[in-house]
């Protein structure tokens, strides 16, 4: 096939998904009477099995919390699918199958003209996004693949409604799999700088940061969902073995597991989430055991606080977006045998004392007293669930005085800590 795909294509898909829904009624299911506990990454697919199976007994508390899922998982039936490939222009290297993003905090410091387009050089301001950053890339659709399959296929495993599995199902097909859209597993030009840099090790967050999120619509997909087959359910995985390897092998995957902040644990999620997802249980183990001594003791202080996080203009988003990957990495650790909020480091640094470092902030009990240009409480609130679920006394005191977030707090339904404050756009 010469040439690329335009949005043609792309609108041809989504005609053809919201048709399909159109004809099944709301109430139609698809979904066993007694549901598969999905083989989840995070997330613990017997908790989500045992929710179901409230739900179908009429519990009104997570029916309330499945009203809020759905609304959203409603509002992503007419959207998407979206693909690597409809961007105006190929990344540096020529291939539209390459996924490009530019680094959000860097602004042009000249005049843009004929001579210099760019307005370069570029320079750094911390916590500033730079709006170009959302033309032209594919970070903005990569964040709609990422939240809409996630809602979508709970949305489909608490229901059974078959609309929300289809769709799930068309958008990974799309971004992932078929080869006329399909993304190539690699980050090569991540965060790109005009002028300066063709794509930077620092871009592989734009995964990290939610892709283990998908690792798990995948396998509550895995369960039977109408819509995705054992073919694309094989296509996926040689796709996260694929990008498992370059994650580890790469100059770029190695740079950014040496990181010493947020981004170093975010690669340690995003590599001990693929290598459980691929069947690796011992890169997994070995990848959370290691965060120990790697993560936990350079990066969170006696007292909890993380002074690498602490010292970005904003400090707080910083500090609970750290501790996502924390807690998610946790969650990993107990499926292969590392209790990491068990750890405590030689100066007692711990988990449970990172959240509780957030804890007068998330409940509005004081102020947080570090730079942040744009403070949300609610950023704070599953983490906080996380640690209350791992049984740290003062979080569960905590968790009646959190702040839902604007989508709701949906922890009972997804227990697992996300990023609830994105500043990604």
């Amino acid at each position: 096939m010469s040439g690329r795909p335009r949005r043609g294509l792309v609108a041809v898909l989504s005609l053809a998904v919201a048709i399909a829904s159109a004809l099944v009624p709301a109430t139609s299911y698809a979904a066993p009477a007694t549901a598969k506990a999905p083989r989840t990454v995070v997330l613990d697919g017997r908790r989500l099995q045992d929710t179901k199976r409230r739900l179908d007994h009429g519990d009104p508390q997570l029916r309330a919390a499945l009203s809020q899922l759905t609304a959203t998982a409603d509002g992503w039936l007419g959207q998407g699918p979206w693909t690597v490939v409809d961007k105006p222009k190929p990344a540096p290297g020529g291939d539209v199958h390459d996924y490009l993003s530019q680094a959000p905090y860097w602004w042009p410091s000249q005049p843009k003209t004929a001579a210099n387009p760019w307005g370069c050089p570029y320079v750094q301001k911390d916590g500033q996004r730079n709006p170009e950053v959302d033309t032209g890339t594919d970070r903005p659709d990569l964040g709609k693949v990422f939240n809409s399959v996630t809602s979508l296929s709970l949305a489909w495993y608490y229901t059974g409604r078959r609309q929300y599995a289809e769709h799930a199902s068309a958008i990974l097909r799309t971004w992932f799999l078929d080869p006329a859209t399909r993304m190539n597993p690699n980050l090569d030009h991540g965060q790109f700088i005009p002028c300066t840099y063709d794509g930077r090790a620092i871009g592989i967050i734009d995964f990290s940061q939610q892709y283990s999120s998908v690792l798990d619509a995948i396998a509550v997909l895995d369960t039977g969902a109408p819509g995705w087959s054992a073919g694309d359910s094989s296509a996926m995985l040689a796709w996260n073995k694929a990008f498992l390897d370059w994650e580890v092998n790469s100059a770029f995957g190695k740079e950014e597991s040496a990181a010493a902040n947020n981004h170093g644990t975010f690669q340690d999620l995003q590599i001990a989430a693929l290598a459980l997802a691929t069947g690796d249980r011992g890169l997994a183990r070995r990848t959370v055991l290691g965060a120990e001594k790697l993560r936990i003791d350079p990066q969170i202080a006696a007292d909890g606080s993380q002074p690498q996080e602490l010292s970005r203009t904003r400090s707080w988003h910083y500090s609970t977006f750290d501790l996502v990957a924390y807690t998610r990495l946790a969650a990993i650790g107990n499926q292969v045998g590392v209790h990491l909020w068990t750890y405590r480091g030689p100066q007692g640094q711990s988990l449970f004392e990172a959240v509780r470092y957030v804890l007068p902030a998330a409940t509005a009990a004081a102020a947080w007293t570090h730079p942040e240009l744009e403070f949300h409480r609610y950023a704070a609130s599953d983490v906080v669930h996380a640690a209350a679920d791992a049984g740290d006394r003062a979080a569960k005191a905590a968790v009646p005085r959190l702040q839902a977030p604007p989508g709701g707090d949906l922890w009972a339904l997804r227990p697992a800590a996300e990023q609830l404050d994105s500043i990604a756009g």
